[in-house]
Parts: C-alpha cells; sequence; structure tokens
C-alpha cells in the first residue's frame, strides 16, 4: 500500500522532504478550495522542486464541473507543471457518461503530453449530499476513459469520515472493482491509523492522508509532521507484515 500525503503548499512540502523515505507520493492540493482543490502552477513547479527527485508528485485539477474542455486544459497545466499523477475530483458529473466524457478528455491531454503519466478519476464517498456519480460507478469510469486508478474522497469536510459513508464492505467491493478493470484503488477521507487494518486487509493500493500526519488531527489549522508521517508509516508496515503472516497461515 502506498502512501500519500497531501501539503499545502512549500513549506508543508519541505516538511514532507524530511520524512520522504516514509511516504510515496507528495500530492498537491489546496485545501481551501476543496477536497480537491486544485493549487497554482508555480506551487506545483516549486513542490516539484523541494521534493526529492525519485518522490513522484500528484497534483489534484480541482472539484471539476462538468466541462470537459475547461478540465482537460486544467489537467494538462497540472502535467506541465511537474506532475506525474494527475486527480479529477468528479463533483459536477451527475452521470456516469457525463464523468467519462470529462475523464477521456483528460486522459488524451494528459497522456498526449506525457505518456507515463498516471490518471486517477476521483469521486466521491458522500456523494449522495452533492449529487455526483455514485461512488462504485467510479471503477468502471476510470476503466472506459482510460484512466490508470479510481480513487475515493470525502466532499465535504465536516468531520466525517470515509467509513461513515462508505463502510468497510464496500469500499472492498469497490477494490475489487477496480483490480477487475486492472486499475489501482485509492481511499481517502479523514483516514485515521485506527483504518490502516482494514484498508490493508481490503487490498487498497494507495492511501491518501492529510489530518492524520498533521499537528493535532487537524487538516486545516495543524501542519504536517515529519514524526507523525513516520509514526503512520509504521503502522502501514506492521499492519501490512501481520496481514501477510495470517495469509500465509491460511494457506
Amino acid at each position: 500500500m502506498l502512501l500519500l500525503i497531501s501539503p499545502d503548499g512549500v513549506e508543508e512540502a519541505l516538511d514532507c522532504a524530511k520524512a520522504a523515505e516514509h511516504l510515496d507520493i507528495v500530492d498537491v492540493k489546496k485545501p481551501d478550495e476543496g477536497s480537491l482543490g486544485a493549487n497554482f502552477p508555480w506551487v506545483i513547479r516549486e513542490i516539484r522542486a523541494a521534493v526529492p527527485a525519485d518522490k513522484p508528485v500528484s497534483a489534484t485539477v480541482g472539484d471539476v464541473p462538468y466541462k470537459p474542455g475547461t478540465v482537460a486544459q486544467a489537467a494538462l497545466g497540472a502535467a506541465v507543471s511537474g506532475a506525474t499523477y494527475i486527480k479529477v475530483g468528479l463533483y459536477g458529473c451527475t452521470t456516469p457518461e457525463q464523468a467519462i466524457e470529462v475523464m477521456r478528455g483528460v486522459v488524451r491531454a494528459v497522456k498526449d503530453y506525457r505518456p507515463d503519466a498516471f490518471v486517477v478519476a476521483s469521486g466521491y464517498a458522500d456523494a449522495h449530499r452533492i449529487g455526483c456519480v455514485n461512488p462504485l460507478a467510479l471503477p468502471d469510469i476510470a476503466r472506459r476513459s482510460g484512466a490508470d486508478a479510481a480513487m475515493l474522497d470525502t466532499a465535504v469536510k465536516d468531520g466525517t469520515r470515509l467509513f461513515d459513508h462508505v463502510p468497510p464492505d464496500l469500499c472492498a467491493e469497490f477494490v475489487h472493482l477496480a483490480h477487475d478493470a486492472d486499475l489501482l484503488a485509492a481511499l481517502a477521507g479523514s483516514i485515521k491509523a485506527e483504518d490502516i487494518g482494514t484498508l490493508t486487509r481490503i487490498g487498497t493500493d494507495i492511501v491518501g492522508v492529510r489530518g492524520a500526519v498533521c499537528e493535532g488531527g487537524d487538516r486545516n489549522a495543524g501542519r504536517i509532521q515529519p514524526r507523525l508521517v513516520a509514526a503512520f508509516r509504521a503502522e502501514m508496515d506492521r499492519h501490512a507484515q501481520e496481514h501477510a503472516a495470517t495469509v500465509i497461515a491460511a494457506r
């Protein structure tokens, strides 16, 4: 399971760089513009320069509207700015067909520029609160559009969490659907250390966190702490070892 950490700017990215050995992907977003709020191109460039070259940088394109051309241009902008993982929050898409149209434009725009880029179709566990596509439709949307991964996050940051809206058994189904479509499955949404065991057991490929590695557990007022990143990774490693031992014992 890969660990994706989301700093809100260059200063926090430098803190991520101090904990680079414990994380896998540095994710650039702008939390005050939404769950998957897009940051400025120059911030992506500065963060790309601040973190070790062997750590891929991810960038969110935003909680996007159903405007395929606009979103494709934004996604290309993120790629040109140095991101190799491009995440699109399908906030304004109310049907799978709309979401596929948006993502096809993104995939073409990004991969025409950089074929090795990694495109992520992101939906929301609390989709019922905002009227966007059903969470379990995301793997098929990603597959049909040519994306590389399907992701779930939460749209409304009000203290509720991923499992409050999509319980573990349905998250397991999401992961299974993604893997059947030859996609990676990414899960986020106020993930805490106590969730790592479940995320490991259901086969999650990428876990995205922010609040869990911020001082005081506060994704808005707190700042990312390298020691908390290291502690979160240690818990991930512990659960991975325990799960592997359980699988071996069951054979």
